[in-house]
């Protein structure tokens, strides 16, 4: 590299630092692009540009974290960004990992990935890198949704299993999720085994630069995964359907429509309108400001075919397939449909299970476990006690969800639902897909639309009703800020009704495990729910109410008032 000429600022102590560690990272990085873009902002520290100084802080004072869910992250160059290095570290540790684990038999990883930018690189680095470990390695056969990954851990008996994908996150991200097979039934890991984990990834990054690393020859999967996943998938219908519900669908430019259409035929179902522009796999994400449903004007372009189909509902999965969206004709909604809540999908998904797993006791019982984050609808408990069910809230997180005892149906409101414990132990939004269209069938056969359903779903079991502040931060102190201020200084009332008491989570609750939650718990019912966002910068507040008294109108007039006082409250709480 040149040197700077006299009239050039001399880079400070830190930056030369810094700079020792870019050059080092640059000398083992195997992509030229990101090597490139580290060689710039390099010249542009030792021309003195602040700003480029600032930046390699960014990337070289911290690494990107590995936890529950893994690595997630912007690609980019540098140990706080997602990359070739650091991929490849994650894989030497992973594999350091379930080395020191195993007893017999070399352990094995099955590995899958999306349609995301890079996502097919840092899958096969790492199949080569596990393989080089002495790690049996095993690539799902191309981009696939994260359900057919989760269902491949147990279907091939695999010790692990690894998702390349960044889900729903915004297009330039990327992401390294890891499931645990044996014990751990293909669920995603959860402590101690994310911190174990990443002392070997940590222990890799200190003594073994990426050229040191060996790899091996890995296993390609057949065909036989695929085709066995959308077996046990489509029987989640049950049977043919009775009668055929009108569908829109989308798969936000993801990689869900193959496998979902084959689901679908072989559940018996016509095929759906498409949403073309937005059915093909692009890293792009073209028509999109997010590729989430969740997020404003994400389903515009569903909405319109739908409009132009007369469409009975729309189901939409994120990138990943992992989640599941839908929405229904609604005459009052300006685009002419609404998208139910995750809460509202979650309920009447969990309500169809609690029947299910009563028709199959053959008694008129019912045997079994509900289960939902801390921060989803109360409404599911309600479920569970009517139906003589179990019921678990847990930590937010699949990983968690998955783990529920005889489980039968769990949800989270982020859009994820698990119908299928036996096929999958985590989130699947196709799976879920087959269970609503499921439903909207045996509601057409018997005259009757989904939002009827809702409405009976209110006289059986009242108005739930549901809500969300979500703030997206560049700056992640802000968030610490606000939940230290709301732990030093609690609030007496939210929207002027009364706090009852405040749980802080931090340190366990029962028997969750400690988590950087606050509960406000409200009087008359309702709930307040405040936290960080574990894959995202932002941080989210969570907003439940409920009325059980009047008509179906009164009890939704009624709920629908509390929740906004809570939403109004806590938005001048948090400004």
């Amino acid at each position: 590299m040149s040197q700077p000429d006299a009239s050039t600022p001399v880079p400070s102590d830190v930056d030369r630092t810094r700079i020792a560690l870019a050059e080092a990272w640059i000398a083992q990085d195997p992509d030229p692009e990101t090597r490139a873009e580290l060689e710039a902002i390099l010249a542009r520290v030792q021309s003195g540009d602040a700003a480029a100084s600032t930046d390699l802080a960014d990337r070289f004072d911290q690494r990107l974290a590995f936890g529950t869910a893994g690595l997630r992250g912007e690609i980019a160059a540098g140990p706080n960004r997602m990359n070739r290095v650091l991929v490849a570290q994650a894989a030497a540790g992973l594999a350091a990992y379930l080395l020191e684990r195993s007893t017999d038999a070399a352990p094995s990883v099955v590995i899958g990935y999306d349609g995301r930018r890079n996502s097919a690189v840092f899958a096969r680095d790492s199949a080569e890198i596990l393989a080089g470990a002495g790690v049996r390695a095993i690539l799902l056969p191309r981009l696939l949704p994260t359900p057919v990954l989760a269902f491949a851990v147990r279907h091939l008996d695999t010790s692990a299993g690894v998702m390349v994908t960044a889900s729903h996150n915004p297009p330039n991200d990327n992401g390294y999720k890891v499931y645990l097979g044996d014990r751990d039934h293909g669920s995603q890991i959860v402590s101690p085994a994310d911190a174990e984990i990443a002392a070997h990834i940590t222990g890799v990054a200190a003594t073994t630069t990426v050229p040191e690393l060996p790899r091996g020859a890995f296993e390609t999967a057949d065909e036989s995964v695929i085709d066995a996943y959308v077996h046990q998938t489509a029987l989640e219908a049950g049977h043919a359907p009775a009668a055929q519900p009108k569908v829109v669908y989308t798969a936000m430019h993801g990689v869900g429509w193959e496998t979902a259409a084959r689901v679908l035929a072989q559940a018996g179902f016509d095929a759906p309108a498409l949403v073309d522009a937005q059915i093909a796999p692009d890293a792009a994400f073209p028509t999109v400001a997010f590729p989430n449903p969740e997020e404003p004007g994400a389903m515009d372009l569903s909405f319109a075919k739908a409009r132009e189909v007369g469409a009975d509902l729309i189901v939409a999965n994120d990138p990943d397939a992992d989640r599941l969206a839908v929405a229904i004709p609604d005459a009052t909604a300006e685009a002419g449909y609404r998208r139910l809540t995750g809460n509202e999908v979650g309920l009447l998904l969990g309500w169809r299970a609690a029947r299910h797993a009563a028709g199959a006791s053959g008694d008129g019982g019912a045997d079994g476990t509900l289960a939902c984050s801390i921060v989803s609808s109360p409404g599911l408990e309600e479920i569970a006690d009517a139906y003589d069910l179990d019921f678990e809230a847990t930590l937010t997180g699949f990983k968690w969800i998955s783990r529920a005892s005889n489980l039968v149906f769990g949800f989270e409101e982020a859009l994820g639902y698990l119908v299928n414990p036996g096929t999958v132990r985590d989130k699947d939004g196709i799976s879920a897909a087959v269970a609503f269209l499921s439903l909207a069938s045996e509601l057409r056969a018997n005259g009757r639309t989904l939002a009827d359903h809702l409405d009976e779903f209110v006289e059986r079991f009242g108005c739930h009703v549901s809500s969300q502040i979500s703030i997206r931060v560049t700056d992640l102190t802000r968030i610490d800020a606000v939940m230290a201020r709301l732990r030093a200084e609690p609030p007496a009332s939210v929207g002027g009704i009364r706090v009852e008491r405040i749980e802080d989570l931090s340190h366990g609750f029962g028997a969750l495990a400690p988590s950087d939650v606050l509960r406000f718990v409200i009087e008359g019912g309702a709930r307040v729910m405040v936290r960080p966002s574990g894959t995202e910068p932002k941080l989210k507040v969570y907003l439940d109410a409920a009325a059980h008294d009047g008509t179906v109108a009164e009890r939704r007039a009624a709920a629908s008032a509390t929740l906004e006082r809570l939403e109004t409250g806590m938005r001048d709480l948090i400004a």
